[in-house]
């Protein structure tokens, strides 16, 4: 559900994607490449398509360049399927944020933020106040929310892998749907692309 023709064009003319870009030229050891060698890149370094997906996933961007199936343009036998899809695609949109790997998440920066921020007001209370009769209890608040830290960080790391899951199972359904509704010539796959982003200036 990603087009690589788009990938291939945002890839060579998207600054967002420069270093994917550069990673290409690696490959091919060419400083200039043309949308359609960037396409072959592509499916032969699935690497390349990989890293660009992180970074639109980093950068609250879809992967899923297919729109909804416009439901009223469909014969009504094609309707529950297609309605289907549609349900799918938004769940995959909603969920996509978890098929980023954990350690390299917004959330676990959050949470060292949290525990640094933490850590500086403990120094803040026993040095700067003078507090230094205080010093075990604070030292054991801290202590404390590095282990709720802890707590909470393994908890979302398993959300992370239970949605990550499910977004590959409802991928798969949701391509197998649509499979079976180009048969029916219910759609055409090619009618669905979303062939540029409105995110990107």
């Amino acid at each position: 559900m990603t087009n690589l023709e788009r990938v291939a064009l945002e890839i060579k003319t998207v600054g967002l994607y420069d270093l994917v870009l550069q990673d290409a030229q690696k490959i091919v050891g060419k400083n200039r490449l043309s949308e359609k060698e960037i396409e072959h890149i592509l499916i032969d370094h699935p690497e390349i398509l990989e890293a660009y997906k992180q970074t639109n996933i980093e950068y609250n961007l879809s992967n899923i360049h297919l729109r909804d199936i416009p439901l009223q343009e469909i014969p009504e036998t094609c309707r529950p399927k297609a309605r289907k899809v549609n349900e799918n695609l938004a769940l995959l949109r909603a969920i996509e944020k978890y098929t980023l790997a954990f350690e390299q998440s917004s959330t676990l920066v959050i949470i060292f933020s949290v525990e640094f921020f933490v850590l500086f007001s403990v120094q803040y209370f026993i040095v700067l106040l003078n507090l230094k009769e205080w010093q075990w209890p604070i030292y054991g608040t801290f202590a404390l929310s590095i282990v709720i830290a802890w707590w909470y960080a393994k908890k979302v790391q398993k959300k992370y892998r239970e949605e990550s899951a499910r977004y590959e199972k409802v991928y798969e359904e949701t391509l197998k749907l649509l499979e079976e509704l180009e048969d029916q010539g219910c759609v055409h796959k090619e009618d669905l692309w979303i062939r540029e982003s409105e995110d990107h200036v």
